[in-house]
């Protein structure tokens, strides 16, 4: 009889670990096992923390996308900046800045790109925006119209000695923005990430 019930406890222990090893292995093929209280299919805890981490990182995703959205940096990262520096009172440098802008606008025109373009004057290069001395104000009243990409800046400092210097006042060109000074505008540009090219 003991050796009976000896058989039988091995047997039914045999049992027991043949369920329980299936049990684990159906958990680790399905994501699933079934609990003994109440016989239903519960989540797998490892396969149910590896989903709550692919939820978590499609969030995360989506985030960054919005994120990316709303950062100015990053909606502008194909939109490109130039400054042109004009201090010179020489025709041929105002020419050649208004060559240069014509062109880099008709580049990332052609790229189906975005470019922003400022020609900053200071010193005598203030002639160039001058209303009544510029050599080249029938280009910059074209180039307003057919390059809109282009814009022009006046040094406000410069425009106040020539007016004290000539005693009378110092009319800028329609085109142009007076800014207070120049050199400041071109400081802050660049450091705004803008790229600085003097003809």
């Amino acid at each position: 009889m003991t050796r009976f019930h000896h058989f039988a406890k091995a047997v039914a222990m045999g049992a027991i670990a043949v369920l329980v090893s299936t049990s684990f292995a159906a958990a680790e093929q399905g994501g699933k096992y079934w609990t003994p209280a109440d016989g239903q299919p519960v989540l797998h805890r490892a396969s149910h923390a590896k989903q709550h981490r692919v939820k978590q990182t499609t969030a995360t995703r989506k985030q960054s996308a919005f994120a990316r959205m709303d950062d100015p940096a990053a909606t502008k990262k194909n939109e490109h900046h130039l400054i042109l520096q004009v201090n010179t009172n020489d025709t041929a440098a105002m020419n050649l800045a208004l060559n240069n802008a014509t062109n880099v606008a008709q580049y990332y025109k052609d790229a189906g790109e975005k470019v922003k373009i400022e020609v900053v004057t200071f010193g005598p290069g203030l002639h160039m925006l001058r209303e009544d001395t510029s050599p080249v104000k029938p280009r910059i009243e074209e180039m307003a119209l057919s390059t809109p990409e282009v814009s022009f800046k006046a040094c406000g400092n410069t425009q106040e000695k020539m007016h004290k210097a000539e005693n009378k006042d110092i009319p800028i060109v329609r085109q142009a923005e007076v800014v207070k000074s120049g050199v400041v505008r071109v400081m802050e540009l660049q450091e705004m990430g803008w790229t600085y090219v003097k003809p």
